[in-house]
């Protein structure tokens, strides 16, 4: 290796796997890194000396909506890898809805990766999903490059994209054990939804919303996906826990030996019921935000352990869909868009509450490239693994300004707030593809992400190597 063909990013702050380091991270041309070690780079190598900003691996989001095909006037490959990208997020691994057809199957798969061509400005897997009936999909669709597999118990919201009962999973889980494959599940038991509370109440008020998905309904939904881990020695995890008592139960539940793994996302982490105005359907998600306490209890389960990572369950869509004029929180659709603010929205809590940098790499990086199969490639700053960095300043501030976001539509419960953490630099595997100081949008290309595919191999969508930032 010639020493010509290094670069390396140097700072006084390097998160490493071990801690923060004064040192740097050095990488090859081909956007791998080489060593991440303290002090001064090695003579010859290309240095971007980043002074007191934090270096951290980039950011892995196992929870993203981009909707594309079929319904990319919701988002898109372009805007929701641009805002990553803006946002410090390196890889994302996208659901199988509410894109058209859903990735439910092999030629659905095969749809989504074509679809994806030339058009990702980070790396980008997919996820498949099991609804009644496609049983005899999982294997080839699991071999033909889905990372795992998402359900739902209750309805999903999209025709396309069936709710699957128990005997659904009785059916699947004995396949998806024998791949070693995760199954990643929507939590809440529909018996326990109460629907009811609708009546007579003011659709305006986000406490009939959340009435009418109780706590108890992901708790209900979590004992039952328990035994069945239990009877196929399935790993099951459960995405976007909004209820404490659900975070211990899961928690609980693992100490005891289940393989069971679980996720909460940056909106349940800030916002609670009481502060939500009438009428603010931007708010509105499922489970729905529920009171302060479940809020705080969602931070301590993250620092004891209970909860594994934060991902974003970044689900937009046209505003005129979240019934913004109305305030109707019965008809509007239930997402948030969050995706370009994970980091700066995790930090802001989390340095609120007192924790360190250090955690957000278990939470925003290692714990989700994990659950995913991703810890040989991404989710750390260590040699062998692909450089994907953000560089950041978590001391500086900025106030979230809606036409700022690069997700293609703007309504974000974060408007207005003021977050701290402003991301300078963005780099995937050794491609600098986001510069704050530039004038050069990463939505608007070069498109240099790939579409990732398990083992270590890579379906290229760009065939030029990396070149330097």
């Amino acid at each position: 290796m010639q020493t010509h063909t290094l670069t390396a990013i140097a700072s006084r702050r390097v998160l490493t796997p071990e801690g923060m380091i004064d040192g740097h991270v050095l990488f090859n041309g081909s956007g791998q890194i080489e060593a991440v070690s303290a002090g001064a780079p090695p003579a010859g190598a290309q240095v971007h000396d980043v002074g007191n900003k934090v270096v951290m691996p980039g950011l892995v989001d196992t929870h993203v909506h981009i909707n594309d095909p079929g319904r990319a006037h919701w988002e898109g490959f372009e805007t929701a890898t641009g805002a990553a990208a803006a946002g410090g997020v390196t890889t994302l691994i996208e659901m199988p809805l509410n894109s058209i057809p859903s990735t439910t199957s092999v030629d659905a798969f095969e749809t989504k990766v074509s679809a994806a061509k030339g058009r990702l400005a980070v790396d980008v897997g997919f996820w498949g999903g099991v609804v009644p009936g496609n049983t005899d999909e999982l294997k080839a669709l699991f071999e033909a490059g889905a990372w795992g597999f998402k359900c739902f118990l209750s309805p999903s919201g999209v025709d396309e994209f069936e709710n699957a009962g128990l005997e659904d999973l009785e059916k699947a889980l004995p396949i998806l054990s024998r791949l070693g494959a995760v199954l990643q599940v929507h939590a809440e038991w529909p018996p326990a939804l109460n629907p009811a509370a609708w009546d007579g109440a003011d659709v305006r008020d986000h406490g009939a919303w959340l009435a009418t998905r109780p706590p108890r309904a992901e708790r209900e939904a979590v004992e039952h996906l328990l035994a069945l881990s239990r009877r196929f020695d399935a790993h099951i995890h459960i995405v976007h826990v909004a209820d404490v008592d659900t975070a211990r139960l899961i928690g609980e539940a693992r100490s005891a030996g289940a393989r069971v793994t679980a996720e909460t996302c940056p909106h349940y982490l800030t916002f609670c019921a009481e502060e939500i105005p009438l009428g603010a359907t931007a708010f509105k998600c499922a489970p729905p935000l529920r009171q302060s306490k479940h809020r705080e209890g969602l931070w301590e389960a993250l620092g004891n352990g209970w909860l594994d990572f934060v991902v974003t369950d970044h689900s937009p869509s046209p505003p005129e869909l979240k019934c913004l004029d109305t305030g109707d929180f019965a008809a509007a659709w239930g997402g948030i868009a969050s995706l370009q603010l994970l980091l700066p929205a995790v930090w802001t809590g989390a340095r609120r509450r007192g924790h360190s940098l250090e955690v957000l790499g278990q939470w925003l990086c290692q714990g989700p490239a994990a659950m995913a199969s991703l810890q040989d490639r991404k989710g750390a700053l260590a040699a062998g693994l692909d450089a994907d960095v953000v560089v950041w300043d978590p001391d500086a501030e900025f106030e979230v300004q809606a036409e700022a976001l690069l997700h293609r539509h703007k309504v974000t419960p974060y408007a207005g707030m003021r977050l701290a953490g402003v991301v300078e630099q963005t780099w995937v595997r050794g491609r600098r593809v986001y510069d704050r100081t530039s004038t050069t949008r990463p939505d608007q290309g070069p498109f240099v992400g790939s579409v990732l595919q398990r083992g270590g191999t890579w379906a290229k969508r760009d065939e030029k190597k990396p070149q330097q930032g």
